[in-house]
C-alpha cells in the first residue's frame, strides 16, 4: 500500500510538472515574439470554466487596476461577452516592448498566470496588434459618462486576399467622421500582427441609441458594403463581439 501511494504522488508531480513545464514554455515564446517586435497592442481572450467566472473576472481587473498606474502603459481594459459571459477579454496598449515585459513581473501578472493553469477551458490566446490611426493616451483612456449605458463592440475581420489595401483606405476615409459622432468615445481600426488580411476594430459608444445612429450614418456605408463583399468568411456578423466592461468602469 505504502508503494502504491508513493507511485501516485510521482505521477501526480510528473503530471503537474508537465503542465507548468507547458506553461513556461508558451510564456518564453511569447517574450521571444516581443523580443523582437516592437509590439505595443496586445488583445487576449479567455475562455473560463465553470465555477472560475467569478474568481477569473477578480483576478484580472486586479490586473488592469495595475497596468494602469504602471509606467509605459496607455491603455488596460477587461471584459465579458454579453452572449457568452464566460468568455472574457484583456485588451492593453504599451509605449514600448520593454513596458509590457515588466508588468509581467508584477504579483497581480502572476496571480493571473497561476489561475489560467486550472480555470480555463483551453490556453488563452493573445493578438498582438498595429493600430491604425492611432489614439493618444488621452483618447484612449476618454470614458463614457455616468449617465450612459455604454456598448461595446469588436469585430473581426478577415480580408480577401488582395483586397486588404481598398479595407484599409476605406476605413482611413470614414475614421475621421466615426470619431466625430456624439455617440462614439472610442474607435480604433488594428491590423492583426502576423496576418496581413486580418483585422479587428474597437468600438465603444455611449448607448444603444448612439451605436444604431452610427450604423445609419452615411459614411459606414462604403465600409458595410465592403465587408459584405470582401470578407474570406461572410456573413461578417460573425465575427462581431459584443462586450461589457467590467474592468476599471471609470467615468466622466
Amino acid at each position: 500500500m505504502k508503494t502504491k501511494s508513493v507511485s501516485s504522488i510521482i505521477r501526480k508531480t510528473l503530471m503537474f510538472s508537465a503542465v507548468v513545464f507547458m506553461l513556461a514554455q508558451s510564456h518564453a515564446k511569447e517574450m521571444k515574439y516581443l523580443s523582437n517586435n516592437e509590439v505595443i497592442a496586445k488583445l487576449t481572450k479567455y475562455e473560463v470554466k465553470a465555477g472560475y467566472e467569478k474568481q477569473f473576472r477578480q483576478v484580472l481587473a486586479d490586473y488592469v487596476t495595475q497596468a494602469l498606474v504602471q509606467e509605459g502603459n496607455i491603455m488596460s481594459e477587461a471584459h465579458y461577452e454579453q452572449d457568452k459571459p464566460s468568455v472574457l477579454w484583456l485588451m492593453e496598449r504599451w509605449t514600448s516592448k520593454e513596458q509590457l515585459k515588466d508588468i509581467t513581473k508584477s504579483k497581480q501578472a502572476k496571480a493571473l498566470f497561476s489561475l489560467e493553469k486550472t480555470a480555463l477551458v483551453k490556453s488563452s490566446k493573445s493578438y498582438y496588434l498595429k493600430d491604425l490611426e492611432p489614439l493618444t493616451k488621452e483618447q484612449w483612456r476618454k470614458t463614457a459618462k455616468k449617465e450612459d449605458n455604454q456598448l461595446i463592440v469588436i469585430l473581426f475581420v478577415d480580408a480577401k486576399k488582395g483586397t486588404q489595401q481598398y479595407f484599409k483606405n476605406t476605413y482611413h476615409k470614414a475614421m475621421p467622421e466615426f470619431r466625430s459622432e456624439p455617440g462614439v468615445v472610442t474607435y480604433q481600426l488594428s491590423e492583426i500582427e502576423g496576418n496581413e488580411t486580418q483585422f479587428v476594430t474597437y468600438e465603444k459608444f455611449r448607448s444603444n441609441d448612439a451605436f444604431q445612429y452610427h450604423l445609419r450614418f452615411p459614411p459606414i456605408k462604403p465600409v458595410i458594403e465592403y465587408l459584405e463583399t470582401g470578407t474570406q468568411n461572410p456573413p461578417f456578423q460573425n465575427g462581431l463581439h459584443n462586450l461589457i466592461e467590467f474592468a476599471p468602469l471609470t467615468r466622466e
